[in-house]
């Protein structure tokens, strides 16, 4: 039993440490940039993907803003939205079109070259994932991709290419390494705007 924590653990460490930091840093100036255009952030994944989107845009649209007086200091605020918005739509999508319009269907609705798309996809392979981001690339919206394994077509078609490098099929790393990235992005937003709160008063 030592022997496998210590293997996961080791796995996990290992993909941490091979982290794309250049396309870490290309991803949050596209979301600055999203930010100063008053744009909106949709986020889309299936399964445990589609989790980590949960958990993001409830920490992202709260914890960015939401410690000390920066509620009342600052009028305009990030949008993170996640992709279908609720389980209803999603399945009406899927039942009535097709499961590989859940995410392009509705962001067909929304999208505006303003926003942003974060993609997130173990594989990278996902159809309905890929179909959203084909669609964010005819807007001309650019698109920030979370992948593992070799990042598959979405690493390939995403503007800011986050591949946590791991062996086929090794899930658990990837999609705890990618709760690792977004809470870094959650973490750096409200580290940047407490900084400008404090070099205000």
């Amino acid at each position: 039993m030592q022997e496998y924590i210590e293997n996961f653990s080791r796995r996990s460490i290992e993909a941490i440490k091979d982290l794309p930091h250049e396309e870490i840093a290309k991803a949050l100036n596209i979301l600055q940039a999203v930010y100063e255009r008053d744009g909106r952030v949709y986020v889309f994944g299936n399964g445990g993907s589609l989790a980590l989107a949960t958990h993001w845009v409830a920490d992202f649209n709260k914890t960015v803003f939401g410690h000390g007086d920066g509620l009342e200091k600052h009028g305009k605020r990030f949008q993170a939205i996640r992709v279908p918005s609720t389980e209803e739509e999603m399945t009406a999508w899927a039942n009535d079109i097709g499961y590989d319009m859940v995410f392009a269907g509705p962001l067909q609705n929304y999208l505006q070259d303003s926003d942003v798309v974060i993609a997130i996809s173990s594989s990278g392979n996902s159809p309905n994932v890929i179909k959203a981001v084909e669609l964010a690339k005819k807007r001309n919206v650019p698109v920030i991709g979370l992948t593992g394994f070799d990042g598959g077509k979405l690493n390939e078609l995403a503007d800011a290419k986050i591949l946590v490098k791991t062996k086929k099929g090794d899930y658990g790393v990837v999609e705890g390494v990618h709760g690792v990235v977004l809470h870094l992005m959650t973490e750096y937003f409200k580290d940047y705007f407490g900084d400008l709160l404090s070099r205000n008063k």
